[in-house]
């Protein structure tokens, strides 16, 4: 091994809410810690414009969100370190070396919290107003269109879901499938259907969305006639919920984990995985809920069962 190399009792990969709480609790139990980000701290969340659902935090952004996980770590002797992780290397004592740029680190644990990434449809100015008009999450962002119509992309259990959660919100939801019929099951569909304000438009595609600060028009295709027409809106009066599944990160662990039949890592309930000495927490891992609460706890209980192993090791 490389004398150089920076040595960590646990080298978190990943700085946002699961990563943050795992070197937290790690620290705390006085491991030496580093989080590797390679973005603000915070990670995707930080991008977020409000949180508003975090018990005992009324309102925050996502970059102040970020930072201040960033810097309760650090009173708590948290190193925090930024590159782009490469790849992990398990070496024969068991100890591992996390190759990163610009810098490699090892640790005796590692906890991956890289995340995932709503899947996009790929429509024009998708990109351009994620945040400001088009979400990907009902539970985060639904209570932006109280009062408000939106159109829910998909036609999945996961859409079906958030159409349903949105009726309380949303004065109309429209969903938007691009065949003749739901993949849902026909118990989920027969629930959505019965909410008297939403409304279904099948064999239709959303291919365009424009406007100034906010959508203010929708380009709608028909897949079976390949008809094209805009709908205009009051700019800000309506929304647009993308629910084509996501992709957990989980490339730098896939060889060496099981994955579950939605991409994600697959851990007991100590998030520990197939291989010894390597927990994973957050929206990577194979599950129901993807919320900032839940990746916290998550994080949690991977530092704490990072310290057990360490202890039995």
């Amino acid at each position: 091994m490389d004398d150089k190399l920076a040595t960590f009792d646990v080298a978190v990969i990943g700085g946002g809410p699961a990563g943050y709480a795992a070197a937290l609790y790690a620290a705390r139990a006085s491991l030496n810690v580093v989080v590797i980000e390679q973005g603000m701290p915070g990670g995707q969340i930080a991008t977020t414009d409000i949180i508003e659902n975090y018990p005992g935090i009324e309102s925050i952004s996502g970059f102040e969100f970020g930072q201040k996980l960033q810097d309760h770590a650090a009173q708590f002797g948290v190193t925090n370190a930024y590159g782009v992780v490469a790849s992990i290397e398990r070496t024969a004592d068991a100890t591992f070396i996390v190759h990163s740029d610009p810098d490699s680190y090892s640790a005796k644990a590692i906890v991956v919290a890289t995340g995932a990434s709503p899947r996009q449809v790929g429509f024009e100015g998708e990109e351009r107003f994620t945040g400001r008009g088009v979400s990907y999450c009902a539970t985060c962002d639904g209570m932006f269109y109280r009062g408000k119509e939106v159109f829910v992309i998909g036609g999945g259990t996961a859409a079906c879901e958030e159409a349903m959660y949105l009726s309380k919100i949303a004065t109309k939801v429209t969903m938007v499938v691009r065949r003749d019929e739901f993949r849902a099951p026909k118990g989920v569909v027969d629930r959505v259907l019965a909410c008297d304000n939403v409304q279904v438009r099948y064999e239709m595609s959303i291919t365009r969305v424009d406007g100034d600060a906010a959508i203010a028009t929708i380009q709608f295709k028909n897949n079976r006639t390949g008809e094209i027409h805009d709908e205009t809106f009051d700019e800000g009066s309506v929304g647009i919920f993308v629910f084509a599944g996501t992709n957990p990160a989980t490339q730098l662990v896939k060889d060496i984990v099981d994955l579950g039949s939605d991409g994600g890592v697959i851990t007991d309930e100590d998030m520990a995985t197939r291989t010894p000495g390597i927990f994973c927490a957050g929206d990577i891992r194979s599950k129901h809920l993807r919320q900032v609460i839940t990746a916290a706890a998550d994080g949690a209980i991977a530092g704490m069962s990072a310290y057990r192993y360490l202890n039995s090791h």
